[in-house]
């Protein structure tokens, strides 16, 4: 039966986070605070980042902005311009960082667009998912292409109503449990797990256990043997 599935971006057709984390590790080296343990330094940005979502939403320019706000907590003072252009300068490599796709990913979407209806679905800064989704080369696997600034149940929702896709054979695939499956599977859609070990904490969330229309896999080529 032809289904339609749809795709997250960051993290399930490339990679993502993992450029993030490193520029965290470089921040927190360059802060080195004096009194303060590396977690809890991260544990703060993390509290500064799930409070700014809202405002300032996802992407680059929100992390660089969260991670002034942090070195202003740090250090109880308004950052300096200097400050400011060294965090910039920590950041310059995800700036400029080239796509690089998870392992098997383009060889897959050929063989399950032949069979099936191929969507994509990422949330962030449009103009930079946008780049992202031209330097991969993917676009032209996905019969449907969306930015949305988040994934919660009710973007899902909207998306299946806009659209009239019908839930018995419309699967959410992602890595993120939160943004890709919890939100997902709320909305009633079945949903494909695939973990990164570098998913973004804000993204954790508890999977319900024995739940028999979210599918858990490895590795991306692995849909091959259930689509």
């Amino acid at each position: 039966m032809r289904q339609t599935l749809i795709f997250d971006a960051d993290d399930t057709l490339w990679e993502n986070n993992i450029y993030f984390k490193r520029v965290v590790d470089d921040f927190v080296d360059w802060v080195a605070h004096p009194t303060l343990e590396r977690g809890h330094i991260r544990r703060m940005l993390n509290d500064i980042e799930a409070a700014n979502i809202g405002t300032h939403g996802y992407g680059t320019s929100a992390f660089l902005h969260n991670l002034g706000e942090c070195l202003e907590r740090l250090r109880e003072r308004p950052t300096t311009d200097a400050e400011r252009d060294d965090i910039r300068g920590l950041a310059a490599a995800l700036l400029a960082h080239r796509i690089e796709l998870m392992h098997g990913v383009a060889d897959t979407l050929i063989e399950l667009g032949g069979r099936h209806e191929l969507w994509l679905l990422t949330k962030g800064q449009p103009d930079e998912q946008q780049r992202k989704i031209d330097a991969s080369g993917l676009a032209r696997h996905f019969r449907h292409i969306q930015i949305v600034a988040e994934k919660d149940a009710e973007t899902y929702r909207c998306l299946v109503d806009d659209h009239a896709l019908p839930l018995a054979v419309t699967w959410m695939i992602g890595n993120s449990p939160k943004s890709d499956i919890v939100a997902a599977r709320a909305a009633g859609l079945s949903a494909v797990f695939i973990p990164h070990r570098y998913t973004w904490e804000l993204e954790h969330s508890v999977l319900e256990a024995g739940d028999d229309r979210v599918l858990v896999l490895q590795t991306f080529p692995e849909l091959l043997q259930h689509f």
